[in-house]
């Protein structure tokens, strides 16, 4: 460790040491995901989760009629409109993983002001 990580801990009093440490605890990825639903933009999450759901469901009805297509025909059509799926499937992943990273990084920004603040109080 550096010498500006000691001089952190050492300002910090045991209530901000306990702070800190439930921010450490319970960060799993269902945890992460309950942040995301319960965010500032937690409607709109709700709303995404259930458009994946469904989405999920309509790509498995779509990959089914793929592979039990009887004409060539049929089997390049569903397969444009189940790759298309496909693609709105990760596309709705990314929007709600980049928005779970968004708010850990914002937690971890709040921990460095809590720490800079705290340090700062000892110095001053």
């Amino acid at each position: 460790m550096t010498d500006i990580d000691d001089r952190i801990r050492g300002a910090l009093d045991a209530d901000d040491k306990a702070f800190l440490a439930s921010l450490d605890e319970g960060r799993g990825l269902f945890s992460q995901m309950g942040d995301v639903l319960a965010g500032p933009l937690g409607g709109w999450s709700k709303l995404i989760f259930a458009v994946a759901f469904v989405l999920g469901i309509t790509l498995l009805y779509l990959a089914w009629r793929f592979f039990t297509a009887t004409s060539f025909e049929d089997a390049v059509w569903w397969g444009m409109v189940t790759l298309a799926a496909l693609l709105m499937q990760g596309f709705i992943k990314e929007w709600f993983y980049a928005r779970m990273n968004l708010l850990s990084m914002l937690r971890e920004v709040k921990r460095l002001q809590l720490q800079v603040a705290m340090l700062s109080e000892e110095r001053g």
